[in-house]
Formats: structure tokens, sequence, C-alpha cells
């Protein structure tokens, strides 16, 4: 999507502001003993209190409001009974479509206790991300911020993982420009058009780059090794003066 005008704007900042609430009360809520299933029904009553709608749920059929991923899953996991445990490295992605908008965020949360190359592990993923926001404006290459998230990944000793990219999105969940690289990608020739609607969502790891299908379910992705990996992910709006960020709580 690219936004055109002011009211389009303020309806993508009204999808962004409901993922992003909902995400951080569902993070709030993480303690050991809640289920994935249980925090699903959190996210799926704040979506739907102000009318919106659970996008992967809409666009795909995924079984469940959102996805919630205990490590070693990264992505994409079905809510269900299993519980939370101390020391666990979780991933929630949050995504819903309001008035005809959709936002997309995603973070991921360690449940105390945890190591501290685990606790280092989430704070760099959210520098990581944040040193490719910096990167974007309209009229630059579409390919700046993958480059500042590797630069930063390699400088700071960690993987990228890299058969999940960023994507458009705002009129659907997915959509053109599709497949951005949050790793440096020197083929990737396109640019960042005034107003255009994408994501930002690195997965940094402890050494993984790939990740493959894990509970043969059709959707659960994992690292092959289990290495531990976090995500954390925006929906930005390109300007000439830089990137606006829609998915604040």
């Amino acid at each position: 999507m690219t936004i055109g005008n002011d009211e389009d704007l303020e309806k993508l900042r009204a999808a962004g502001r409901l993922v992003a609430r909902t995400l951080t009360a569902m993070g709030a809520a993480l303690e050991p003993g809640i289920t994935t299933r249980e925090l699903d029904d959190l996210g799926r009553r704040l979506i739907e209190r102000e009318g919106g709608r659970s996008a992967p749920e809409i666009t795909y059929g995924f079984p469940g409001a959102t996805c919630i991923s205990i490590g070693p899953d990264v992505a994409h996991g079905i809510p269900d009974d299993r519980r939370v445990e101390a020391g666990d490295l979780i991933n929630i992605d949050v995504s819903a479509e309001l008035d005809g908008f959709f936002g997309d965020t995603g973070a991921s949360f360690a449940v105390p206790p945890v190591s501290a190359r685990v606790e280092r592990l989430c704070r760099d993923g959210r520098r990581a991300l944040w040193s490719g926001i910096r990167a974007v404006r309209a009229g630059g290459d579409l390919a700046a911020p993958g480059r500042q998230i590797e630069a930063f990944a390699r400088r700071n000793g960690y993987s990228l993982v890299r058969n999940l990219a960023s994507h458009g999105v705002g009129g659907a969940l997915h959509e053109e420009p599709k497949e951005i690289p949050t790793w440096a990608e020197p083929s990737d020739r396109r640019k960042i058009t005034e107003g255009l609607v994408f994501t930002l969502e690195p997965f940094l790891s402890l050494g993984a780059d790939w990740v493959v299908e894990s509970r043969g379910d059709g959707w659960t992705l994992a690292p092959p090794r289990g290495q531990p990996t976090v995500q954390y992910e925006h929906t930005l709006v390109a300007t000439r003066s830089g990137p606006l960020v829609m998915t604040l709580a």
C-alpha cells in the first residue's frame, strides 16, 4: 500500500495502535502456567473489542487470532494448551484488520529467570530492528535497512534468519513489495517510494540462518538446531524525512 492522504494515514495508525496495545497486553500477561491458548484468547478479545479482526485468521485461515511461538519455535506458532514455563523465550506476532487497514507487529519475550546471553539477545533484537528503521527514507534503497541490520548483527556476533523476510502491508496482511530482506542483499535494486507501507522484522539469532517447519502442522517454524532466535517487528510508512512508525502503543 502507498498512503496518499491524511485520512488513510489515520486509519492505518489506528490499526497499528490496536495491534501494538494488544501485543503489550499479551506480553504483560505472560507468566509461568498460562497457556498459549489463554494468551491468544486475550489477544482476540482486545482486537475484537475495538471492531478489529485477526489478520492471519481472515487471510489464511490460521487456527488462532495471533501467532505464539515458544522457543525453540520462532514463528507462526499455533496457540494451544501448552503452558508457559520459567525460562521460556516466546515470540508473539499480532496482526489485525481495522476499518479496511492492516497493522502488523511482533516481539519476543523472555520469561524469567533466563541466561544473560538470552537477555542480551532480546535487547539486541530490539536494537537491530531500530538500526534498520533509521535507514528508511522515501527515495532510498529498499535494501538499506537490511544492510544496517546485518552490519549490526556482524558487529555484535549474531546471525540473521534469511528465509523469513519483511513485506508490504496496509491494504492486506502481505502485499507488494514482497520479500524485503532484513540482511544485506546486493541484488535488490528496489527503491522506497513516498508513502510506502511495509514491515521491518529481523530475526536475530545465536547461530541460525534458516528455519524449517518444526511440528508437522504446516505453520510452526524453528531453527534446525534450536538456536535461540528473536523477532521484533513494526509497521512503517516511508516519508522524505524518515519513517513513521505505526505500531507504537
